[in-house]
């Protein structure tokens, strides 16, 4: 799939406040400074649909881009971020996870997770949760230029030898670098399907 236009649409406090779910929808969350809105402005082939920042937590609501005038993508606050405060990171837990509970048009999440980094235990229990929930996901490791081939595929094994200790399928996953456009088309490829896949109740 090639992604011939984007725009953004909104910035939502809330689920009531969101666009239509008259199309499918593909949200995008991972802890802050994971690389995030660069991987969506590679997808889109924009340089600043998603804002960056270097500093973390920068995005803080629900924001809206519409692809194609196809499919919703969706920046969803990162989290983990220190320095925030406690009530900000209760608030934001809270419509975060009314927004992936209750959006009657979410198809699939996409967890983004530092490839660099050890195994973190706030992403390893997110991915319990949702599978709890029955929220399907999927993972994409970020930052994958900053690795040889074999670093990557020892990092990779590091989260799976977690995982299968408590899953009986490893989640799908995607290995992307926004630098050098790594994974793009996968990714694309794999929304591509979804949205000839699945259906919405209308």
């Amino acid at each position: 799939m090639e992604v011939k236009e984007s725009k953004f649409l909104k910035s939502s406090a809330h689920i009531k406040d969101c666009p239509k779910p008259e199309k499918h929808e593909y949200a995008f969350v991972g802890r802050s400074n994971v690389g995030k809105s660069s991987l969506i402005n590679m997808l889109t082939n924009r340089k600043s649909l998603a804002k960056t920042s270097s500093t973390p937590g920068k995005t803080q609501l629900i924001n809206h881009f519409e692809i194609n005038n196809d499919w919703y993508l969706v920046d969803l606050p990162g989290y983990g971020w220190a320095k925030t405060s406690k009530e900000n990171k209760k608030v934001w837990a809270k419509f975060i996870e009314d927004y992936l509970l209750l959006r009657e048009n979410l198809v699939c999440v996409f967890m983004l997770i530092d490839i660099r980094l050890e195994p973190q235990k706030i992403d390893v229990n997110l991915m319990g949760w949702f599978a709890e929930k029955e929220i399907p996901f999927v993972l994409v490791f970020t930052k994958a230029d900053k690795l040889s081939n074999h670093q990557t595929i020892v990092a990779i094994s590091k989260y799976f030898k977690i995982l299968k200790h408590t899953w009986e399928e490893i989640p799908k996953h995607f290995i992307t670098s926004s630098a050098d456009k790594k994974g793009k088309e996968e990714v694309l490829e794999y929304i591509h399907e979804l949205n000839k896949s699945v259906d919405l109740v209308k």
